[in-house]
């Protein structure tokens, strides 16, 4: 089984399906080899995608600028780049899901 998430030298990639249109932010767990996500904002002028950096930021506690949509812009499929995290820091804020 491919993971959700691959680890670089100073960061963490995640596959995340976003969910947009949801009644809150919040992340679901796995979905074919990718973290779903549920944002609150439409998928419309890019509002989903500048939630979920939002999003990702508060949680890991980490600066805007430190995430980084890398792929996916216009699709519910994306990759997500998070300078300075680890797998392991996810996993601490996110409890509910299986890695």
């Amino acid at each position: 089984m491919e993971n959700f998430y691959s680890s670089t030298s100073d960061g963490i990639i995640l596959k995340i399906k976003a969910v947009p249109n949801s009644s809150k932010n919040e992340i679901c767990g796995l979905l074919d080899n990718a973290l779903k996500v549920k944002i609150k904002a439409p998928a419309v002028e890019n509002k989903a995608n500048e939630e979920l950096v939002k999003f990702f930021s508060k949680l890991l506690k980490l600066p805007k600028s430190s995430v980084i949509l890398k792929s996916g812009g216009t699709s519910k499929l994306k990759s997500l780049y998070i300078e300075g995290c680890t797998i392991d820091k996810l996993k601490d804020v996110c409890g509910n899901i299986d890695v």
